[in-house]
């Protein structure tokens, strides 16, 4: 009943030239489904976020992670990597593109942005390694 009622609405909207989503050329990646998300601060010491951040399923997000140099840190958060398709990850201005990524760590002080959509819904924690206080993990909420 369920499928037939989705069919039959597809059917009308496609009858009467109404489109399935308004994005543009590009699709899902258009601009007008695009937010920017704070930076996150990677530091000796430092608090990563004020608290969490709830995203939609669906939309693209960037984000900035800004190591200051303070010490040798990274982020690692599988189930968050896990629960998005990472559309790119940019370092000096070069644009990289991969399948997956498990963590990310710096050596030295620099940024890296990162550019995904959020697909799967749930929490999900990314955390300096080895770390167990709050203010060392932010929490992503996918609706």
């Amino acid at each position: 009943m369920k499928k037939a009622l989705i069919l039959t609405t597809l059917i009308a909207g496609l009858a009467t030239g109404a489109a399935a989503h308004e994005f543009g050329f590009a699709g899902i990646l258009s601009a007008s489904n695009k937010e920017d998300l704070p930076p996150i601060t990677l530091g000796s010491g430092k608090p990563l976020a004020e608290g969490p951040l709830t995203l939609k399923s669906g939309t693209v997000y960037e984000i900035e992670l800004i190591a200051d140099g303070s010490a040798e840190i990274g982020l690692e958060g599988s189930s968050f990597f896990r629960s998005i398709w990472m559309n790119e990850i940019v370092i000096n201005k070069i644009e990289i593109r991969p399948m997956a990524i498990d963590s990310i760590e710096f050596d030295k002080a620099g940024t890296v942005t990162l550019s995904f959509i959020a697909i799967k819904p749930g929490r999900h924690v990314v955390r300096i390694p080895g770390t167990t206080g709050e203010t060392q993990r932010v929490t992503f909420n996918i609706q």
